[in-house]
């Protein structure tokens, strides 16, 4: 019954931005660490960012690091990413995941719940 879903992706040129949000519906959104994949065609899904359940750290692939910003709002019980200075590299469909009390987990494989995606696609 828990669900993800994700909003924000569209077509933006490159050095554009683009903010992905994720609702969650039951869960225990405070007591999860949260993060974002992403996919390209052909391609494997991969690890994007992470963030702990308080939101005091945060964890970022390579090749996003000074880009991109990860936060969430418990509040709300939503998880963002900022996408600043895009490039053709970065279209891919985007998806939240959640993974309960753990943090800092790279692998698809150890996580609990998955959103549907978002696509972003970047021109150049």
């Amino acid at each position: 019954q828990v669900q993800l879903v994700e909003a924000g992706g569209g077509l933006v040129q490159a050095g554009g931005s683009l903010r992905l949000s994720c609702a969650t519906s039951r869960l225990t959104f405070r007591n999860y660490a949260m993060a974002w994949f992403r996919q390209a065609p052909g391609k494997e899904r991969e690890f994007v960012a992470t963030i702990n359940w308080t939101g005091t750290n945060t964890i970022y692939t390579d090749s996003v690091k000074g880009r991109f910003t990860i936060s969430r709002d418990n509040a709300e019980n939503k998880v963002y990413l900022q996408m600043n200075s895009l490039k053709p590299e970065d279209t891919a469909v985007y998806y939240c995941a959640a993974v309960r009390l753990l943090f800092g987990k790279r692998s698809v494989k150890d996580y609990d719940y998955w959103g549907q995606g978002t696509q972003v696609t970047v021109s150049s």
